[in-house]
């Protein structure tokens, strides 16, 4: 018995936390497809939600400013996330070090009720002593890229911690200045990094619904917000619609980048492994 238990608890176990994470999500694709708007009994098959999803111009609206905002928000924290993350580890000293890197953490612990906030009373006097800028997309995009480019420099951080530097050496060795090390040596072998922080600054940015509430202005609401304002005054199986395309593209997308990243590898290890042989 006792071998019974070692061998299949911690099988049974994992298979509870998934059961508890994904059949929710399960439940709401279903019944997403239901004929009527019950949520406690399928009474047939039909796309009439997603009929009426594509008639709704708040989440038709909403969608398109959260698809531009996320990817505004993505370039900027990857980029600025891969420079901050190139700072904090190939220069170990310099003035001002722990307050940066304080700085640039602090909104991975901060709650997002407080850097929204922060940000709102900042907006809001910035625009009344110069005038800008006004509540709307801009300030949505800053407000996330304040965020994402904190989850951003981790992911970069890591990458650029176990790269071989031996490889940056040889190049300045061969005579390469140190901006063309950086975009011609260090720049290829940590783009799988900037590109999963781009995604992952891309989806925070595109699920957010504090940060977008605080610094939102009139008429401007992103996909999340109008499907939270839905949520609140009932059941709206348009919902159920809007968040089963959402599950199938980020689905498509992490199955799309994971071929990628393993295609990437093993071309990497095919060529280290003719040059070792060479």
């Amino acid at each position: 018995m006792m071998k019974f238990l070692e061998k299949h608890l911690g099988k049974a176990w994992l298979l509870l936390v998934y059961a508890f994470l994904y059949l929710p999500l399960l439940f709401m694709v279903v019944f997403s497809f239901n004929s009527t708007r019950q949520d406690a009994r399928f009474t047939g098959f039909s796309l009439r939600w997603y009929e009426a999803l594509t008639r709704d111009s708040k989440i038709v609206e909403g969608f398109f400013l959260s698809l531009k905002v996320a990817a505004v928000t993505g370039v900027l924290s990857a980029t600025l996330g891969t420079f901050a993350a190139f700072v904090l580890v190939r220069y170990r000293r310099f003035f001002g070090r722990t307050l940066f890197s304080g700085m640039v953490n602090a909104p991975l612990v901060m709650p997002e009720v407080v850097i929204g906030l922060s940000l709102l009373l900042l907006m809001v006097g910035a625009q009344n002593l110069l005038g800008w800028p006004e509540r709307g997309m801009l300030t949505i995009i800053l407000g996330h890229t304040l965020v994402g480019m904190a989850y951003a420099m981790v992911v970069v951080q890591s990458r650029l911690l176990e790269m071989d530097r031996a490889i940056e050496e040889a190049a300045m060795d061969l005579g390469a200045r140190p901006h063309q090390v950086f975009f011609l040596v260090t720049l290829p072998n940590i783009f799988q990094a900037i590109l999963a922080a781009f995604l992952l600054s891309f989806t925070l940015s595109f699920d957010d619904v504090v940060i977008s509430e605080f610094l939102s202005g009139p008429g401007v609401n992103t996909l999340p917000q109008v499907i939270f304002g839905y949520a609140r005054r009932g059941i709206n199986p348009t919902i159920y619609a809007a968040a089963t395309l959402l599950i199938a593209t980020v689905t498509v997308v992490i199955v799309a980048y994971s071929v990628w990243v393993a295609r990437q590898t093993r071309r990497r290890a095919r060529e280290i492994a003719a040059a070792t042989r060479t």
